[in-house]
C-alpha cells in the first residue's frame, strides 16, 4: 500500500488570494458606508459637515480590518 504524500500545512494560493482580494472590496466599500451614514445623519439634522466625520470614521473602520486581515493571515501557518 503507497503511503500519499502529505500537503503542506499552509493554505492553498487560491485561498490566499480569496484572502487578500477581499481587501479590495473591503476599503472602498467601508468608506462609502461610512460616507453615506454621514450623509443620512446630515439630513436628518440639517447639517452639512457630518458627512466628513462619517467619511473619516468609515476609512479609520477599513484600515483596522486591513490590519487585521495582514496580522491574523501571518499568525497562520
Amino acid at each position: 500500500m503507497q503511503d500519499k504524500p502529505d500537503k503542506p500545512a499552509g493554505k492553498s494560493l487560491w485561498v490566499q488570494m480569496a484572502e487578500y482580494s477581499e481587501l479590495a472590496f473591503l476599503l472602498p466599500a467601508t468608506t462609502v458606508v461610512g460616507w453615506l451614514f454621514g450623509a443620512l445623519i446630515d439630513r436628518w439634522l440639517h447639517t452639512t459637515w457630518v458627512y466628513l466625520v462619517g467619511l473619516i470614521f468609515g476609512i479609520i473602520a477599513g484600515f483596522i480590518q486591513l490590519i487585521r486581515t495582514v496580522l491574523s493571515s501571518e499568525r497562520k501557518p
